[in-house]
């Protein structure tokens, strides 16, 4: 099978390609690079099955030719963090909402396969929890930015239902909670990874709001093994599902279970919603996936322990670090100046 995946330089789509490939398939990524990242494919790039495009899906004639080579269209391409969420709305309404409606009609023309990619913020600020896919959304006022974003993303889901419903447009919805692994940035407001660097780097563990927030954290193995199991069936098509776990943490219990696992001396701070994001910022206080329909479709369900997946993202961070150094002493020892790369290794 050929598969396209927009916004495949991204956390999840690095890792999604990487399934793929490993199993036989043909994998082609369009990204613009404003979120993903070279580095997140650079191991992926002697698979001869493995094309990349480093172009906007807004570009109608590079998206055309490439959901004209696939037969299945894995469209994650999205602004994405509450961060970037909050600092640029325009831009999260562009490519949320106008970029989804170009790859849905793109596909229609030959009724390839969609995968959209929704979230659990579009719940918003519903308190039946756990969040079962025909609920319904509680959105907060359009004077919040915050809500933009969960807005654009249910706007996605109605046009990919109606192209189904209309055009008879072959779409899967899922709604992602909170998935988490190696090679996702901190940059955008990802708090798993922004607290393991702090603690790592001996740095306050910073927690926005009370800290009594609590999510629930998806291995993105077990996210990929549900996109996966849902694309290839029949049943999942014109279906909404969630993906996700229903373990449940506290922000601040996260704080200090990456603090325990690092063993790490940084203090827990707390920064008020207002200084970390803007004034009227807004937030659930919980996030749970009702998972039964996903079970019911695919039979199976995340199960990954929260101790596997803090200690992967640790160990990459670790790694990650260990090679930044490795580089910069290379340089240096290539320039004549610094010290060598063992020497560097062992101050650090």
């Amino acid at each position: 099978m050929r598969y396209l995946i927009t916004g495949g330089a991204g956390f999840i789509g690095s890792h999604l390609s990487e399934a793929l490939l490993e199993r036989g398939d043909e994998v082609f990524i369009v990204d613009d690079l404003s979120t993903g990242s070279v580095e997140n494919i650079r191991h992926l790039k002697s698979f001869a099955r493995f094309h990349y495009t480093f172009d906007t899906i807004q570009n109608r004639q590079v998206l055309a030719e490439l959901v004209d080579e696939s037969d299945v269209v894995i469209h994650l391409a999205a602004a994405v963090g509450v961060r970037l969420i909050v600092e640029s709305p325009v831009r999260t309404l562009e490519t949320n909402v106008y970029g989804t409606q170009l790859v849905l009609d793109a596909a229609s023309k030959k009724k390839k396969l969609v995968f959209a990619a929704s979230t659990s913020e579009v719940y918003g600020k519903s308190d039946k929890v756990p969040f079962r896919e025909d609920a319904d959304l509680v959105l907060g006022p359009t004077t919040i930015g915050r809500w933009s974003y969960a807005a654009s993303k249910a706007l996605d889901e109605f046009l990919a239902l109606s192209y189904w419903k209309e055009k008879r447009q072959p779409v899967i919805v899922a709604r992602l909670f909170n998935t988490v692994g190696p090679r996702q940035t901190g940059r955008y407001g990802m708090v798993l990874p922004n607290f393991v660097r702090q603690a790592l780097a001996g740095d306050p563990i910073t927690v926005f709001g009370t800290g009594q927030q609590s999510r629930c954290f998806c291995d993105v193995r077990d996210s990929v093994e549900a996109i996966l199991r849902l694309l290839a069936n029949d049943r999942a098509v014109g279906e909404v599902v969630n993906i996700g776990t229903d373990h449940e943490i506290s922000i601040e219990g996260l704080a200090q279970f990456v603090k325990e696992r690092t063993k790490s001396e940084s203090p827990i701070v707390f920064v008020p919603y207002e200084e970390a994001y803007e004034p009227g910022f807004e937030d659930m206080p919980r996030r749970v996936p009702a998972l039964e329909k996903l079970e019911r479709l695919i039979g199976f369900r995340p199960r990954t322990a929260l101790e596997s997946i803090v200690d992967r993202v640790i160990g990459h961070r670790r790694e990650k670090h260990v090679n930044e150094v490795i580089g910069k002493a290379g340089s240096a020892a290539t320039s004549g100046d610094g010290p060598t790369a063992a020497s560097q290794i062992a101050s650090d």
